[in-house]
């Protein structure tokens, strides 16, 4: 199967199980497969009821359900994708921009590999200039990164890898129970103190979304920024 055939027929597949599972799918749903990461966003992606609740401002309690839908969704996510793309998907991750109307899936696969190990994604300009402004946004929230990398997926798509940020209290609050509570709460404060216009002026380009998601077992995050095409 092309590229172009995999990627619509996992659009097709994620907006109706989400429209199976949410009672209202995605009005779009956009799939880029740049090995090892598969991104889907969605667009125009509220059910009713969760219209009135944010109308009420009880944004958390939609976001505490859909995560709770998610988990039982995730396995047949993945195993499907593995179906997909004959590919093993090792992780799945997703955020929402309720405001937006918007959310994104983030799978990460077994990537592609030479003689010198892991094939490496293609830099960009200005790299290093993002890195300090995530850099900035993580020691205000917690901590500086012990690594940072970040890679240009599609010309909508910019992916940002942060390794080694979680502080002590973080972690015992992970093995306390809390890991939801907390994974809510660090993505509402690091999104405020992300300066888009910063990144809007180093990337010559408007950023019309930004997702955040993470692996707390191998302290690993992933923010993704959706730009705004330049042509």
């Amino acid at each position: 199967m092309d590229s172009k055939s995999l990627q619509a027929e996992i659009a097709s597949y994620t907006g109706k199980l989400l429209r199976d599972n949410f009672g209202k799918g995605p009005s779009s749903v956009y799939v880029s497969i740049e090995e090892p990461y598969i991104t889907i966003y969605l667009r125009e992606f509220l059910a009713p009821m969760e219209r009135v609740l944010i109308g009420q401002k009880n944004d958390m309690k939609v976001e505490e359900t859909r995560d709770l839908l998610m988990d039982e969704l995730l396995p047949e996510i993945k195993a499907t994708l593995r179906m997909m793309t004959n590919k093993e998907v090792n992780e799945l991750f997703y955020d929402w921009s309720l405001s937006n109307r918007s959310g994104v899936l983030l799978g990460v696969m077994n990537g592609p590999r030479d003689e010198n190990g892991p094939v490496k994604l293609a830099d960009y300009p200005d790299k290093d200039k993002i890195h300090e402004e995530i850099i900035r946004v993580s020691e205000q929230a917690e901590k500086a990164p012990a690594a940072v990398d970040s890679f240009m997926l599609n010309d909508r798509t910019l992916m940002i890898v942060r390794r080694g940020i979680l502080v002590r209290i973080e972690k015992e609050l992970i093995r306390s129970g809390f890991g939801e509570t907390l994974k809510l709460t660090k993505r509402k404060l690091e999104k405020s103190l992300l300066s888009k216009s910063y990144c809007e002026n180093i990337l010559d380009t408007e950023v019309i979304d930004v997702f955040v998601d993470w692996d707390f077992k191998e302290d690993i995050s992933y923010i993704i920024l959706i730009l705004k095409p330049k042509n």
